[in-house]
């Protein structure tokens, strides 16, 4: 299995590279957004003709988002999501009609430096009372719309504050520490059927699981394809973005993240995403700083 990434070399300079059987080998292209102005045919052929191979062991892995990339996530693509955001809500019926509508629901997430990575911390809002993860397959875009990758997206989410009046969406959903994307993108030719993938997600707690969910993409209510045209609608995206398609594996309301807790996400083909939970973003931020 081979994943296109973005790293830091030995002297902390962001490359990109082709990651396979351990070896890490450099692409042709200075970042990920200059990576994703290609065509997938011609990031397909630079990724076939990579450099020789680079020490695996010092690379930093980063997220796979740089430039003016974008996060952008679908809601209520699934029933079992339509079924909670009802569940959470006082307007029940606004979530019913965006399941059925024509129009599917397309909210922005995240600009890249705010996003974080693997083993990187996600934050809960400290003014939330009720915060879960929501594990997603992400597509990676070219500029031109196009599909080059698939990665793991944790979209976390203030169920309490949605849920108290669906126009605090952007507050629910946009803050430091709500959005991680795994560092490994699985390039979308070597993944056959990107609507049959196993999607699983575990919460752990001093060590114990207290939730554990699965769900197939399979049971996507919308392709990824028709997401990815409504999105281009009107927008441009001249680097790239990242859409994360919507969520099927949502925690009841009384499994709400707690400070300490541990997410992980594995996604069949694709990879997996492990993220410890912080209170608020000071952690995030010390993080971010770093890079």
């Amino acid at each position: 299995m081979s994943h296109l990434v973005r790293f830091a070399d030995g002297t902390g300079t962001p490359r990109v590279g082709l990651l396979a059987d351990e070896r890490l080998r450099p692409l042709a292209v200075a970042s990920m957004s200059e990576l994703l102005r290609h065509s997938v045919a011609e990031i397909r052929e630079l990724a076939e003709t990579a450099g020789e191979p680079v020490p695996a062991a010092g690379a930093q892995l980063l997220p796979p988002l740089d430039g003016r990339m974008e996060v952008w996530a679908a809601g209520v693509t699934y029933l079992r999501s339509e079924e909670a955001r009802r569940e959470e809500s006082a307007d029940e019926d606004v979530y019913a009609r965006v399941y059925r509508a024509e129009r599917p629901e397309l909210f922005f997430k995240s600009p890249a430096w705010r996003v974080v990575t693997d083993d990187e911390p996600i934050a809960v809002r400290a003014d939330s009372a009720n915060n879960v993860p929501e594990p997603e397959l992400g597509l990676l875009l070219t500029a031109s719309g196009e599909i080059a990758g698939y990665v793991v997206v944790d979209d976390v989410s203030s169920r309490s504050i949605e849920g108290e009046n669906p126009l605090y969406l952007p507050q629910a959903k946009i803050y430091t520490g709500s959005c991680a994307v795994s560092a490994r993108v699985r390039p979308a030719w070597e993944v056959p059927d990107a609507l049959s993938l196993d999607l699983r997600m575990r919460i752990l707690r001093d060590g114990h699981e207290v939730f554990a969910g699965e769900a197939n993409t399979t049971q996507l209510n919308r392709g990824p394809a028709e997401l990815v045209e409504y999105l281009w609608r009107d927008n441009d995206f001249p680097d790239g973005a990242v859409l994360s398609t919507g969520t099927s594996v949502v925690p009841g309301l009384d499994q709400g993240l707690r400070p300490g807790d541990v997410v992980e996400i594995e996604i069949g083909e694709v990879g997996s995403l492990r993220s410890p939970v912080a209170l608020g973003a000071d952690e995030v931020r010390r993080v971010l700083a770093t890079r």
